[in-house]
């Protein structure tokens, strides 16, 4: 695959089923062999502290935690500045390899050549 997946969460346990989606398509597509990057944004922020994502349940969804593996195992995960800020945390605080990262950065990434950004 020669494009690269751009997905931007914006939902958390507010909206599980929202969540659950852009976490399976950002998995599923690594497991694709896609360039992914997955933007936490707004309530999924909160995912990339350590033991959030195990809080996380949707029946009939893969485990939160085991889709965050395989995303962190072959794609890249970034949490919005702004959003981590509102929630009081920084970059000592998240999952190891996950960013914090700001608008300029994701806006690069959207308008990269070849790339495809969905929002969740």
């Amino acid at each position: 695959m020669s494009r690269s997946l751009v997905i931007k969460a914006t939902a958390g346990m507010d909206a599980p089923e929202r969540c659950s989606q852009a976490f399976t398509v950002a998995a599923v597509a690594v497991a694709a062999g896609a360039a992914v990057s997955l933007w936490l944004t707004g309530e999924s922020a909160w995912f990339a502290l350590p033991g959030r994502a195990a809080e996380f349940s949707l029946p009939e969804a893969a485990p939160l935690p085991d889709l965050l593996t395989g995303i962190l195992a072959g794609g890249r995960v970034t949490v919005c500045s702004q959003c981590a800020a509102r929630r009081s945390f920084g970059p000592e605080d998240v999952i190891d390899g996950i960013r914090i990262a700001g608008a300029a950065v994701f806006v690069d990434e959207v308008l990269a050549d070849d790339a495809q950004a969905l929002v969740y």
